[in-house]
Protein backbone atom coordinates (compact mmCIF):
# COMPACT_ATOMS: atom_id res chain seq x y z
CA UNK A 1 0.00 0.00 0.00
CA UNK A 2 1.45 3.22 -1.30
CA UNK A 3 1.32 6.01 0.89
CA UNK A 4 0.72 9.70 -0.21
CA UNK A 5 2.48 12.22 2.25
CA UNK A 6 -0.97 14.27 1.31
CA UNK A 7 -3.37 12.40 1.62
CA UNK A 8 -4.20 9.09 3.16
CA UNK A 9 -4.14 5.27 2.36
CA UNK A 10 -7.12 2.91 3.49
CA UNK A 11 -8.00 -0.58 2.87
CA UNK A 12 -10.10 -3.44 4.12
CA UNK A 13 -8.86 -6.67 5.24
CA UNK A 14 -11.79 -8.95 6.20
CA UNK A 15 -13.23 -7.12 9.55
CA UNK A 16 -10.14 -4.54 9.97
CA UNK A 17 -9.92 -0.83 8.29
CA UNK A 18 -6.31 0.01 7.97
CA UNK A 19 -5.18 3.29 7.44
CA UNK A 20 -1.59 5.21 6.81
CA UNK A 21 -1.11 8.75 6.86
CA UNK A 22 2.71 10.56 6.53
CA UNK A 23 2.70 13.28 9.15
CA UNK A 24 5.42 15.94 8.43
CA UNK A 25 6.82 15.64 12.58
CA UNK A 26 9.31 13.70 14.15
CA UNK A 27 7.45 10.53 15.71
CA UNK A 28 7.67 11.99 19.14
CA UNK A 29 6.05 15.04 18.29
CA UNK A 30 3.13 13.16 16.48
CA UNK A 31 2.83 10.77 19.83
CA UNK A 32 2.34 13.63 22.57
CA UNK A 33 -0.25 14.82 20.26
CA UNK A 34 -2.18 11.83 21.21
CA UNK A 35 -0.93 11.48 24.45
CA UNK A 36 -1.44 14.65 25.98
CA UNK A 37 -4.79 15.64 26.67
CA UNK A 38 -4.81 19.66 25.89
CA UNK A 39 -3.19 18.58 22.77
CA UNK A 40 -5.68 15.81 21.87
CA UNK A 41 -8.55 18.17 22.42
CA UNK A 42 -7.20 20.70 20.23
CA UNK A 43 -7.21 18.62 17.18
CA UNK A 44 -9.18 15.59 17.65
CA UNK A 45 -12.41 15.23 15.71
CA UNK A 46 -13.26 16.33 11.75
CA UNK A 47 -13.19 19.72 10.67
CA UNK A 48 -15.85 22.37 11.78
CA UNK A 49 -15.88 20.16 15.93
CA UNK A 50 -14.40 21.07 19.05
CA UNK A 51 -13.29 18.08 21.32
CA UNK A 52 -13.75 18.35 25.17
CA UNK A 53 -12.51 16.00 27.17
CA UNK A 54 -14.36 15.32 30.38
CA UNK A 55 -11.78 12.34 31.67
CA UNK A 56 -8.42 11.90 30.39
CA UNK A 57 -6.28 9.14 31.78
CA UNK A 58 -3.25 7.97 29.59
CA UNK A 59 -2.66 4.70 30.92
CA UNK A 60 -3.66 0.96 30.24
CA UNK A 61 -6.50 0.85 31.66
CA UNK A 62 -7.54 4.44 31.51
CA UNK A 63 -10.72 5.93 30.24
CA UNK A 64 -10.97 9.29 28.00
CA UNK A 65 -14.09 10.49 28.11
CA UNK A 66 -14.96 13.07 25.46
CA UNK A 67 -17.55 15.21 23.59
CA UNK A 68 -16.98 16.17 20.47
CA UNK A 69 -19.44 19.07 19.34
CA UNK A 70 -20.10 21.17 16.07
CA UNK A 71 -19.49 24.65 15.53
CA UNK A 72 -19.55 25.12 11.64
CA UNK A 73 -22.56 26.58 10.53
CA UNK A 74 -22.10 24.88 6.74
CA UNK A 75 -22.37 21.61 8.17
CA UNK A 76 -25.96 21.99 8.10
CA UNK A 77 -27.85 19.28 9.89
CA UNK A 78 -25.13 18.42 12.29
CA UNK A 79 -24.44 22.20 13.50
CA UNK A 80 -24.76 22.13 16.96
CA UNK A 81 -24.62 18.52 17.69
CA UNK A 82 -22.64 16.59 20.19
CA UNK A 83 -21.04 12.98 19.62
CA UNK A 84 -19.76 11.34 22.85
CA UNK A 85 -16.95 8.88 22.90
CA UNK A 86 -14.67 6.64 25.42
CA UNK A 87 -11.95 5.35 24.84
CA UNK A 88 -9.96 2.41 27.52
CA UNK A 89 -6.79 2.13 26.89
CA UNK A 90 -5.28 -1.27 26.56
CA UNK A 91 -1.65 -0.67 25.54
CA UNK A 92 0.89 2.13 25.50
CA UNK A 93 4.55 1.69 24.43
CA UNK A 94 5.74 5.38 23.79
CA UNK A 95 6.32 6.33 21.40
CA UNK A 96 5.76 3.40 19.00
CA UNK A 97 1.85 2.90 19.93
CA UNK A 98 -1.27 3.03 21.59
CA UNK A 99 -4.07 0.13 21.67
CA UNK A 100 -6.97 1.01 22.72
CA UNK A 101 -10.86 0.21 23.03
CA UNK A 102 -13.43 2.80 21.19
CA UNK A 103 -17.02 3.33 21.57
CA UNK A 104 -20.32 6.04 21.24
CA UNK A 105 -21.05 6.85 24.85
CA UNK A 106 -23.76 9.35 26.74
CA UNK A 107 -22.70 12.00 28.47
CA UNK A 108 -21.86 9.61 31.53
CA UNK A 109 -19.96 7.13 29.53
CA UNK A 110 -22.34 4.66 29.13
CA UNK A 111 -21.74 2.96 25.94
CA UNK A 112 -24.27 3.36 23.31
CA UNK A 113 -26.44 0.61 22.56
CA UNK A 114 -25.96 -0.73 19.23
CA UNK A 115 -22.86 0.74 18.24
CA UNK A 116 -19.45 -0.83 17.19
CA UNK A 117 -17.01 -1.53 19.78
CA UNK A 118 -13.60 -0.94 17.81
CA UNK A 119 -10.10 -1.80 19.14
CA UNK A 120 -7.87 0.69 17.53
CA UNK A 121 -4.06 -0.12 17.29
CA UNK A 122 -1.83 2.98 16.40
CA UNK A 123 1.53 2.37 15.17
CA UNK A 124 3.93 5.40 15.33
CA UNK A 125 6.78 4.62 12.13
CA UNK A 126 9.86 6.59 12.93
CA UNK A 127 10.98 8.18 9.27
CA UNK A 128 13.64 11.10 10.72
CA UNK A 129 11.39 14.07 10.31
CA UNK A 130 8.51 12.51 9.76
CA UNK A 131 6.19 9.74 11.06
CA UNK A 132 3.99 7.19 9.35
CA UNK A 133 1.16 6.53 11.61
CA UNK A 134 -0.44 3.30 10.58
CA UNK A 135 -4.16 3.12 12.09
CA UNK A 136 -5.86 -0.63 12.56
CA UNK A 137 -9.19 -0.62 13.47
CA UNK A 138 -10.80 -3.89 14.16
CA UNK A 139 -14.61 -4.52 14.33
CA UNK A 140 -16.33 -7.45 15.83
CA UNK A 141 -17.73 -8.30 12.24
CA UNK A 142 -17.26 -6.85 8.52
CA UNK A 143 -21.03 -5.88 8.45
CA UNK A 144 -20.18 -3.11 11.55
CA UNK A 145 -17.28 -2.27 9.73
CA UNK A 146 -19.14 -2.15 6.32
CA UNK A 147 -21.74 0.15 8.44
CA UNK A 148 -19.05 2.65 9.50
CA UNK A 149 -18.29 2.73 6.54
CA UNK A 150 -21.40 3.61 4.90
CA UNK A 151 -21.40 6.64 7.33
CA UNK A 152 -18.26 8.01 6.58
CA UNK A 153 -15.80 6.68 8.91
CA UNK A 154 -12.50 7.02 6.19
CA UNK A 155 -14.10 10.41 5.31
CA UNK A 156 -14.13 11.54 9.24
CA UNK A 157 -10.28 10.09 9.51
CA UNK A 158 -9.12 12.16 6.83
CA UNK A 159 -10.51 15.29 8.11
CA UNK A 160 -9.59 14.67 11.35
CA UNK A 161 -6.25 13.85 10.14
CA UNK A 162 -6.17 17.45 8.65
CA UNK A 163 -6.61 19.09 11.64
CA UNK A 164 -3.78 16.86 13.40
CA UNK A 165 -1.68 18.13 10.38
CA UNK A 166 -2.26 21.68 11.01
CA UNK A 167 -1.92 21.50 15.24
CA UNK A 168 1.56 20.03 14.39
CA UNK A 169 2.43 22.75 12.00
CA UNK A 170 1.51 25.24 14.72
CA UNK A 171 4.01 23.44 17.18
CA UNK A 172 6.75 24.16 14.73
CA UNK A 173 5.70 28.08 14.05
Amino acid sequence: MAVNKESLEKKVEGRNLVIERVFKAPREKVFLAYSDSEQLAAWWGPQGWNTENKRYEFQPEGVWHYCMRCHDQEQGDFYGKESWGKTVFQEIKAPEKIVYTDVFSDEQGNEAEGMPKVVVTLNFKDQGDETKLVTRSEFASEKELQSLLNMGVVEGVASQFVCLDDHLKKLNE
